[in-house]
């Protein structure tokens, strides 16, 4: 462990004197204990949230060092002696990024819990239950394990859904002439009029390649729905970027190829046109004292909410076509993990309150991100590896949740605070959730057996994350969202969330209000003499009032695993830090709390 005595924590918006304090660096966190104020102040940054550690040139009051974080908190620290700089900078470089999987937080991070406690919290999420709650298997759609040992798809699960008109034969010279093997399969099926949202890869067709099978799977996913004469193929690529993949064998559906089908591009810029967005949109996010004309100019130039709104305008889309032209749609990317994930997610969330609840936020995440392949080891750069693959692309979708969430306040069950928490954990590495790019890699890495998943956890966290306006499970059905460009916004929570004296924890404190006077109500069974209609307290549920969860609820209570402060794993805390601030261990993204009376109160 290392520790570094008298180092300066700057600032950056207010005018006080810099802290001053000691810094250890332990085998999972960053600490820094402030010793210049009467209240104990410590910030904790887990070494897998650090993005980037940037040495500044010589100032008056020593050697600078720049922390910028993945959650977007920017430390800026400064240390007395040149030695003792470039230490903390080559060990955090080495501690940020890994080179080996097994040297994740995730196989170390040990909460004390028993061996069928964790086991349990890997079954919390079944997508088998999922796919019956559509109605699935039916006469059209089946589950079926022809992946089983990864020779149709290396990056799909083992099962999947697909048209059971569908045979294996045709699965397999279908999945040849997608793109790494990713075959048209079951995202989602909208039981109310049988149209289904599925999702693939870009086809090998070059300039004229066409393939029997592949148009014989779109046409029993066509046929899977008999109330539609036709089915949509929706490229989410600019039209340019398909043009040029094509040039390269791969390309886009041919609409004479394949019978009754609707061709359509809508236009999503690629991972490397978001990182870069992305990094202009922190820039802004960091000016020192911007004008408003600065901020505006500067939010404007990066383009980041013309992205989110070409996301949210592709949902949408998806969601139309289905519930009001009855259509099944077929969506694809190039490869059929990003910008397909995000809007089949979208599109899924608007047509169905469950999973705008806490359990089927969950279940959609597994299922469009997690067993579908989404390369969360590349995109959130978990290892040391090429930074080019890195990307903010499920940032984006969680933003695009918040921005219905500004939109339908009523409508979820969870809070702002459940968003930041799931991804602060995307990239802490502490559960196994995320790790690797696919199923088959996760199996690989023994992540079931080794890991903890990180669902229970937010589970026993319920009552904290859960959204106080939250009307119930059948007060809503589909979400219509405006997407003109004054329905957007930038947001402060995700981006600015560690400045204080902004908007840090602005809306949690509204929330945290909220909650509270929510609990002062009492509990009314009869009917509002003004509204005429009765009043739940929460977690009650009255013969006039809907549950709050949802059809597929738990069968009891969650596992006892994960209580915050039970726990601290195998990490060694620092003799000079407070032995009550343990708890912190477990959610790496509280920082600055203020210790009074030995309890945190975070700001």
């Amino acid at each position: 462990m290392l520790q570094v005595e008298n180092v300066k924590l700057l600032d950056r918006y207010t005018n006080r004197k810099a802290a001053n304090g000691t810094l250890y660096l332990t085998a999972t966190h960053l600490i820094y204990v402030d010793a210049s104020t009467d209240v104990r102040k410590e910030t904790w940054i887990l070494h897998h949230h650090i993005a980037t550690v940037e040495k500044l040139p010589l100032t008056t009051a020593g050697y600078p060092l720049l922390i910028h974080c993945k959650n977007f908190h920017v430390a800026h620290f400064v240390i007395g002696q040149e030695r003792d700089c470039h230490e903390v900078y080559t060990s955090l470089l080495k501690l940020s990024q890994p080179a080996k999987p097994e040297e994740l937080y995730a196989f170390s991070y040990n909460p004390k819990v028993s061996k069928e406690s964790r086991e349990i919290g890997w079954k919390l999420i079944d997508l088998k239950v999922d796919y019956q709650r559509m109605g699935i298997p039916n006469d059209y759609w089946e589950l079926t394990d022809v992946n089983k040992d990864y020779e149709v798809c290396s990056t799909y699960p083992p099962e999947i859904v697909v048209p059971r008109a569908a045979s294996k034969a045709v699965v397999i010279g279908s999945s040849r002439f997608r793109s790494r093997g990713r075959i048209p399969v079951l995202s989602y099926l909208y039981k109310e009029n049988n149209a289904a949202i599925c999702r693939c890869s870009q086809p090998l067709s070059g300039f004229s390649a066409r393939c029997l099978e592949d148009e014989q799977m779109l046409q029993a996913i066509r046929e899977a729905n008999p109330g539609s004469p036709f089915m949509y193929v929706v490229d989410t690529r600019p039209k340019l970027n398909a043009m040029a993949n094509r040039a390269a064998g791969k390309g886009y559906e041919n609409e004479d190829n394949y019978d009754n089908i609707r061709f359509k591009f809508v236009g999503i810029e690629n991972i490397h046109v978001m990182r870069s967005s992305l990094q202009k949109l922190l820039e802004v996010c960091e000016m020192k004292s911007p004008s408003m004309s600065d901020f505006l100019t500067g939010l404007e130039n990066s383009g980041w909410l013309r992205h989110i709104k070409a996301v949210m305008d592709a949902g949408v889309f998806l969601a139309k076509a289905v519930k009001d032209e009855k259509a099944s749609v077929l969506v694809h990317c190039s490869d059929g993990w990003d910008r397909t994930a995000q809007v089949c997610s979208l599109a899924s969330l608007l047509l169905d309150p469950f999973y705008r609840t806490f359990k089927g936020f969950m279940v959609l995440i597994e299922k469009e991100w997690i067993a579908m392949g989404h390369k969360f080891s590349h995109r959130c750069g978990h290892l040391n590896g090429d930074p080019k693959e890195v990307s903010p692309v499920f940032t984006q979708f969680i933003e695009c949740v918040w921005q219905l969430m500004q939109q339908f306040p009523c409508s979820f069950e969870f809070s702002e605070r459940f968003l930041l928490e799931i991804h602060d954990h995307v990239y802490s590495c502490q559960f196994g959730n995320f790790l690797g790019n696919c199923h088959k890699e996760r199996e690989d890495l023994k992540i079931f057996e080794k890991t903890h998943s990180l669902w229970p956890f937010l589970l026993q966290k319920k009552q904290e994350l859960r959204n106080p306006l939250y009307k119930g499970y059948t007060a809503y059905k589909e979400l219509q969202p405006n997407t003109l460009p004054f329905s957007f916004q930038f947001w402060c929570g995700m981006y600015n969330r560690f400045d204080k004296g902004i908007c840090m924890g602005e809306n949690m404190k509204l929330e945290d209000n909220a909650s509270e006077l929510e609990n002062k109500l009492p509990f009314l069974d009869g009917p509002l003499p003004s509204e005429g209609s009765s009043l739940p307290k929460v977690g009650h549920t009255t013969s006039k009032t809907p549950m709050l969860n949802t059809p597929q609820g738990y069968e009891g209570e969650p596992p006892p695993v994960l209580s915050n402060g039970a726990f601290v794993g195998d990490v060694d805390v620092p003799a000079g830090v407070d032995q009550k601030h343990k708890e912190n261990l477990d959610t790496p993204h509280v920082l600055d709390s203020e210790v009074k009376g030995g309890k945190p109160q975070h700001h």
